[in-house]
């Protein structure tokens, strides 16, 4: 008898069913990999909610392809896997065995267009063939392409990544996530005698402090940040932010956009912030972001990886205060063993396990996305053990 594989399906917004799909079979170079959990991730509550144009103005840009299976932030055991696919799925040339624990890239590249091979480390080709849990529907192929089921389906050309053993799954499942602050490391290679880019003990606003903007606060005070300021509309998430590493906490529900710009000018006398990092993943924030840099500042934008409408900007302003602005639609795939082994040797700098606030099974995917929506609310896993 076939072997049944449950997972949680986006039907289409707002509309989460559970189904069973029969368990692929493994072909050449691919794998098969039990699932053991999976983190919500902010574009995964864009596709809830309908909001589901990505890479806008690109070759690449799609429109979710309902229905899907959603889930990319994966840490997962290989069940099955081939000579081929264990020769070549390993990223960093780890030969992979069933049993093996790993986290994955989402992206799948062609590795032949001008991107891949002028930019090598960032899956920004011209010719994606496919992202877990974003660009393929479930009616496609071996159907198991998103971490919120039972297993998933490795395909050729993916990218893995063998996790160390001494990092727990609950650390694992954020690596994804910490790549995504490779916004810093680029802002970095900006530093100069002109003071442009990010330097050691730089000023850095933080807008927003969910998952994506509380993994900055982490890179950007390992990295040798100063004062990080950051602003959001949750007490509950300013508070963790704190115990994460952040000096200044804003709750903008209870500040004007006047008061908080003064008081990031109050602690940098009276210059504004070095760097800005929009991590909120909504455009209304981002001229209020832009007024906080100081001239010649930095503003990063990796928050709105979907698009949600257009928002005025006076562009004089940008060359009035020799702004500099840089969009992060992904994240540098080779940095993922270094991200981890990263996470492995700073298990005492921070409050880690304070990083996961829920964990749901599959049957409870609808309810897990919407609390990841709250206030209340940190990292969000799916658990298929549940």
């Amino acid at each position: 008898m076939t072997k049944m594989v449950k997972a949680a399906v986006l039907e289409q917004p707002g509309k989460i069913a559970i189904r069973e799909f029969p368990m692929p079979k493994l072909e050449k170079g691919g794998a098969i990999a039990r699932v053991i959990l999976s983190g919500i991730c902010g574009t995964d509550k864009h596709s809830y909610k309908g909001e589901s144009v990505q890479y806008k103005g690109t070759s690449n840009e799609i429109d979710i392809p309902y229905p899907i299976i959603q889930g990319h932030e994966n840490v997962l055991i290989i069940e099955e896997i081939d000579e081929l696919g264990a020769r070549t799925l390993e990223s960093d040339g780890v030969i992979l065995k069933p049993g093996d624990r790993v986290t994955m890239c989402p992206d799948v590249t062609c590795g032949h267009c001008w991107y891949c091979k002028n930019f090598p480390m960032y899956p920004w080709c011209d010719n994606m063939q496919f992202s877990y849990g974003n660009m393929r529907s479930c009616n496609v192929g071996k159907h198991l392409y998103g971490g919120f089921s039972e297993y998933i389906y490795i395909e050729p050309g993916t990218r893995l990544y063998k996790v160390p053993d001494g990092l727990p799954d609950e650390m694992a499942v954020l690596t994804e996530l910490l790549c995504v602050t490779g916004t810093l490391d680029k802002a970095k290679e900006f530093n100069s005698f002109s003071l442009e880019g990010f330097s050691f003990n730089d000023t850095v606003v933080i807008q927003g402090v969910g998952p994506l903007g509380l993994s900055h606060i982490i890179k950007a005070r390992m990295m040798g940040a100063g004062k990080i300021i950051v602003t959001d509309i949750s007490d509950y998430k300013l508070n963790l932010a704190k115990e994460f590493g952040a000096d200044v906490a804003l709750n903008v529900t209870t500040t004007t956009e006047e008061e908080r710009i003064d008081i990031v000018r109050q602690h940098t006398h009276g210059r504004g912030a070095d760097i800005v990092v929009e991590c909120v993943g909504m455009p209304h924030v981002v001229p209020e972001g832009l007024r906080m840099l100081r001239k010649a500042g930095m503003y990063l934008e990796p928050g709105n990886f979907v698009d949600c409408g257009a928002v005025p900007i006076n562009i004089h302003e940008i060359c009035s205060k020799n702004l500099r602005i840089v969009g992060m639609s992904n994240h540098i795939h080779n940095t993922y063993r270094s991200t981890m082994e990263m996470m492995e040797r700073s298990m005492k700098w921070f409050p880690w396990d304070k990083f996961i606030s829920h964990r749901f099974s599959i049957d409870d995917a609808d309810l897990a996305i919407r609390t990841s929506m709250t206030d209340e609310s940190m990292k969000v896993l799916i658990d298929p053990s549940k």
